[in-house]
C-alpha cells in the first residue's frame, strides 16, 4: 500500500508541474511574463499559491524548451529573441521544409498524408476558439509530422528546435488583429495540394505561409512595443 500511496504523490506531482508549465507558456504568450525579465520559483509559486518545487521543475521545462535560461541564485531569465533571430530561424526552416514539402507530396502515402487533416481542422478550430497554447501544439503537430513522413529524424529534430525558440512571438497580437485564423486556414490548402499531388503549389504554399508568419510576427512585435510605450 505505501509503495502504491507514494506513485499516486508522485503522479499528482508531476500533473501540477504540467499545470503550472501550461499556465506559465500563457503568461509567455500574453506577454505578462516579458523577455529579458528574470523570475524567481518562489515569488510565482505565490502567485499560483503553491511550493516552489513544481514551479522550479516547470521553469525547468520552459528552460529545455528554450522559453526561459537559469540565472544563477535569481531564478530564470524569459529567452530574448532578436529580430535577425527570427529571421535565422525563418531563412533555416525555409530552407527545410519548402523542398521536404515537395518530397513528401510526391513520395508518401495518400493515407498518411488523409492523417494530417484531423490536425490542421485542429489548428483552425483553436485559432477559431483563441486558444492558443492549443494552435501552437496543433500546429507543431502537423508541421513535424509532415516532415516525418520524409523519414528523416534528425531534420524533424532541427525544424523542432527552431520552431521552440520562436513559437510564441506576435502571437497574442495575431489573434486580436484577427490574422491568426486565416493563417490557420493555409495548413488545410497546404494538405489539399498534397493530396491533389502538386508538389510545386505545395511548395509555394509552404513558402508563402512561412514567409507570412515572419512578417507577422514583426507586426506583433510592433504591437507589443506599443503597447509598451
Amino acid at each position: 500500500m505505501g509503495h502504491l500511496t507514494r506513485r499516486n504523490l508522485i503522479t499528482a506531482t508531476e500533473r501540477l508541474r504540467d499545470q503550472v508549465a501550461h499556465a506559465l507558456r500563457a503568461a509567455l504568450i500574453s506577454g505578462e511574463l516579458r523577455p529579458g525579465q528574470v523570475y524567481s520559483a518562489p515569488v510565482l509559486a505565490e502567485d499560483f499559491g503553491i511550493s516552489a518545487t513544481p514551479v522550479r521543475e516547470a521553469m525547468l521545462d520552459l528552460a529545455r524548451e528554450g522559453l526561459v535560461e537559469p540565472v544563477r541564485n535569481k531564478g530564470f531569465r524569459v529567452t530574448q529573441v532578436t529580430d535577425r533571430d527570427l529571421d535565422q530561424y525563418t531563412e533555416i526552416r525555409t530552407l527545410i521544409e519548402v523542398p521536404m514539402t515537395g518530397r513528401v507530396t510526391r513520395l508518401a502515402a495518400r493515407a498518411d498524408l488523409e492523417a494530417l487533416r484531423p490536425v490542421a481542422e485542429e489548428i483552425v478550430r483553436a485559432a477559431r476558439d483563441h486558444d492558443l497554447i492549443g494552435y501552437l501544439e496543433a500546429d507543431r503537430r502537423f508541421h513535424l509530422t509532415l516532415l516525418g513522413l520524409a523519414g528523416n529524424e534528425r531534420l524533424v529534430e532541427t525544424v523542432g528546435e527552431l520552431r521552440k525558440r520562436s513559437r510564441l512571438y506576435g502571437l497574442t497580437g495575431l489573434d486580436e488583429r484577427g490574422e491568426l485564423l486565416p493563417s490557420a486556414e493555409e495548413h488545410l490548402e497546404l494538405l489539399d495540394l498534397m493530396l491533389a499531388g502538386d508538389a510545386d503549389g505545395a511548395e509555394a504554399c509552404m513558402t508563402r505561409h512561412l514567409g507570412k508568419i515572419r512578417s507577422l510576427w514583426a507586426d506583433g512585435d510592433a504591437l507589443a512595443a506599443a503597447r509598451r510605450a
